[in-house]
C-alpha cells in the first residue's frame, strides 16, 4: 500500500482486485448485436408510443421487443472511427407528444433536435427531421437530461472537457418566432472539466455537481437564483461521465465511484468526517486496475436484491486506440458491494474479448417485461443489447 496527500486529504490506495469465483452466484446476461456503427450514443424511450420501449442509438432506433434497426438521421463520420454524436438524448422538443432526439459532438457547438415524424412516418421509415436548437459556443464531452429545478423539465447540461469553461444548463424554451431553442444558465465559473455526477455531496439534502476539478454546491431554494459555490478537494483525474455518487459502506455519507475514463483504474472515495469549515475529506480505494478507460458508470439493481450493482467497462478505441490500454481487448463488468468485506467485486457481463465495449452512454431498461433490469450500449464495437437471464 501506499499513501499519499491531496489538497490536504489523505489518500489510501488498497491494491487488492476482489472478482467474483467461478461457482459465486452472479447474473448472466445474453448478448446481441442489433447494429454496427462507431456511434457512441445510446437512449432508451417508447418512440413509438407503443407502450414497449424503443433504443435510439445515433443513425438508428430499434423498435421493441424486436429490435430491428430503422433510420433515423444521417450523421457525418470524422477522423478514423468517429462519429459527430456523443451522446443521444430523448426529450419531446416540441410538445406534440412524440420524443424526439438531442444530440450534439465533441468538437462542434452546435446542438441540433431530430423531429420524430410519428405515425405512419415511424412505420414507413422516414427519417426524422433535424432542426437547430442552439449554437452553444461550448464544445463539451458528454451531454444530460437533468430536471435542476424540479419544475417536471429537465434541462440540458453539459459536461465540458475544458477545465476553464463555465459551469452551465440549459433550458428548452421557444424564440420569438416560437421555435426551440435554448436559454443559458450559469451555475459556476471556477471549474469545469472531463467528467460529472449528480448527488448530495455534503449531506445537506440537496443535489450537487461533481465535476472534474472539484464539487458544485447546490444553494437552497432557487437553484438558479445565485452561483453555486464551488469547493476543489473531490478534483479526480480525468474521471468517467458519468461517475456515481452513493453511500456504499453505509455509514451516511455519500462516496464517489469513479474511473479513469482514458487511463487505467476503477476507484471508490469514501468520505470521512468534514473538517471543521466544513471541508470534505475522502480516502482513496483501488477497486480495479486491469483495464483502461472506464468512461461511463451507472447504477441499477441487476440481481433484484434492493441494492445497486454498478456497470462499466472499457470504451472501445477512445481518442482512436491512442489512449494507455486503448487497442487491448473489450469487456464490461458490473461491481457489487460486499459488506462483509467492506469491497467491491467484479462479476462479469461481457468478458475480454467478447465484442462488446462500451462507448458514451450505459443505459439500463427492462426491455421485455420480464421484471430483469437490462443494458443497451453502443460503442465503436456496435450497439448491443444484454439481456439479463438471472442469478445462476
Amino acid at each position: 500500500m501506499r499513501i499519499k496527500s491531496i489538497a490536504s486529504t489523505f489518500v489510501l490506495f488498497g491494491l487488492a482486485l476482489s472478482v467474483a469465483s467461478a461457482g459465486e452466484p452472479s447474473v448472466q446476461f445474453s448478448k446481441r448485436c442489433l447494429m454496427i456503427s462507431p456511434n457512441e450514443g445510446c437512449a432508451v424511450g417508447d418512440v413509438n408510443k407503443d407502450g414497449k420501449l424503443d433504443i435510439v442509438a445515433g443513425p438508428a432506433w430499434f423498435a421493441g421487443p424486436e429490435f430491428i434497426p430503422r433510420p433515423l438521421r444521417d450523421i457525418e463520420e470524422f477522423q478514423d472511427d468517429y462519429l459527430h454524436n456523443n451522446g443521444d438524448q430523448l426529450f419531446d422538443v416540441d410538445g406534440d407528444g412524440w420524443l424526439d432526439v438531442v444530440s450534439n459532438s465533441w468538437l462542434t457547438s452546435v446542438v441540433h433536435w431530430y423531429k420524430n415524424p410519428g405515425e405512419p412516418g415511424l412505420t414507413k421509415g422516414l427519417k426524422w427531421k433535424p432542426g437547430l436548437l442552439k449554437e452553444t459556443r461550448d464544445q463539451n464531452e458528454v451531454t444530460a437530461l437533468k430536471d435542476f429545478d424540479g419544475d417536471g423539465t429537465p434541462e440540458w447540461f453539459i459536461n465540458h472537457w475544458d477545465k476553464k469553461a463555465e459551469t452551465a444548463c440549459w433550458k428548452f424554451t421557444k424564440d420569438a418566432e416560437g421555435k426551440p431553442t435554448l436559454e443559458k444558465i450559469v451555475l459556476g465559473d471556477q471549474g469545469h472539466g472531463h467528467g460529472f455526477a449528480f448527488g448530495d455531496i455534503n449531506g445537506d439534502g440537496r443535489e450537487d455537481i461533481l465535476l472534474e476539478l472539484g464539487w458544485y454546491e447546490r444553494p437552497e431554494g432557487n437553484p438558479f437564483a445565485a452561483k453555486w459555490a464551488f469547493h476543489p478537494e473531490t478534483a479526480l483525474p480525468h474521471p468517467s461521465c458519468p461517475c456515481v455518487i452513493a453511500d456504499f459502506n453505509g455509514d451516511g455519507r455519500n462516496d464517489i465511484l469513479w474511473g479513469k475514463a482514458h487511463d487505467y483504474g476503477l476507484f471508490w472515495w469514501e468520505q470521512g468526517e468534514p473538517k471543521a469549515d466544513g471541508t470534505t475529506t475522502w480516502t482513496e480505494h483501488e477497486i480495479d486496475k486491469e483495464w483502461s478507460q472506464a468512461h461511463a458508470i451507472v447504477g441499477a439493481d441487476l440481481d433484484g436484491d434492493g441494492q445497486a450493482e454498478y456497470i462499466t467497462g472499457k470504451r472501445v478505441r477512445g481518442h482512436a486506440g491512442k489512449d494507455p490500454g486503448g487497442l487491448e481487448p473489450e469487456c464490461v463488468f458490473y461491481y457489487k458491494w460486499d459488506k462483509a468485506s467492506g469491497k467491491f467485486v467484479r462479476h462479469t457481463i461481457s468478458d475480454f474479448g467478447g465484442g462488446v465495449g462500451i462507448g458514451m452512454q450505459i443505459c439500463t431498461a427492462d426491455f421485455n417485461n420480464d421484471g430483469r433490469i437490462d443494458i443497451a450500449v453502443s460503442g465503436k464495437t456496435g450497439t448491443w443489447l444484454l439481456t439479463n437471464q438471472g442469478v445462476k
